[in-house]
């Protein structure tokens, strides 16, 4: 006899707190007998789409979900004149389930959280901080960023957290994946400045960084002179450096 592993004993019932498993359910409970299986998935999905159309998403929280006061993506963290949205957040989802039940590494599956309430917030009108996010999944905000970084590393995408789009913090990965998509993957500015959630001003400037530092490793400078002519951060430069090594030469 196949025995049922451990991560499926384990997490399975955890479906059973989502709207769709509990209104199948109360079907196979209070109406035995009257559908199967099939019919009762139907149902279930005919409910919860007239349920969204009656009562938008905004005016209700779900199971897994918090609701949390988020910077205003208008406004700055260190500006006195903050501004706050409330926006709701999905911490737990019915797919991050299944993927512990299919004994996915929990590091991917906290890359997809993160990455997930990143995108909610900046949709709604917030923007996250790394520090934010710390507090929601009680985590230090250095892992935060870690996990951030492996995510956008491994999807090539720029997520749009105050590093981002405030330059704020010690987000570096931002500028690298810009000069990427710039130096390998040969886009166009504008169409950078729309995948990563920046300006076209900004994208420009740290183009135009790369190729500074282009030039003065072309006339063998050491990455100290660069720091002190151009002033970009010493790990900025060491990315721009590995590009070039890699990719430009």
């Amino acid at each position: 006899m196949i025995q049922t592993p451990d991560r499926i004993k384990r997490y399975r019932s955890a479906h059973e707190r989502f709207l769709k498993p509990a209104i199948v359910n109360f079907f196979a409970k209070e109406f035995q007998g009257a559908f199967g299986p099939i019919i009762r998935e139907n149902i279930a999905e005919a409910l919860i789409k007239l349920v969204d159309e009656v009562y938008p998403e905004k005016t209700r929280i779900k199971p897994g979900q918090i609701l949390w006061s988020a910077l205003d993506k208008n406004t700055r963290g260190d500006s006195p004149n903050r501004r706050y949205k409330a926006v709701v957040l999905t911490i737990v989802s019915d797919e991050d389930i299944s993927m512990l039940e299919k004994g996915a590494k929990k590091s991917e599956i906290k890359q997809k959280v993160i990455a997930r309430i990143i995108n909610e917030t900046y949709q709604q009108g917030g923007i996250l901080s790394m520090r934010d996010i710390g507090l929601i999944m009680v985590t230090n905000s250095t892992n935060i960023s870690y996990q951030r970084i492996k995510y956008e590393t491994k999807h090539r995408v720029v997520l749009p957290h105050t590093g981002v789009l405030h330059d704020m913090g010690s987000s570096i990965s931002h500028k690298y994946q810009i000069v990427y998509k710039y130096v390998v993957e040969k886009k166009d500015p504008l169409k950078i400045a729309r995948e990563t959630n920046h300006s076209s001003n900004a994208v420009d400037r740290y183009l135009k960084d790369y190729n500074r530092v282009k030039t003065l490793i072309n006339e063998n400078k050491d990455i100290d002179y660069m720091n002190f002519v151009t002033n970009i951060a010493k790990p900025v430069i060491k990315q721009y450096l590995q590009l070039i090594k890699d990719y430009a030469q």
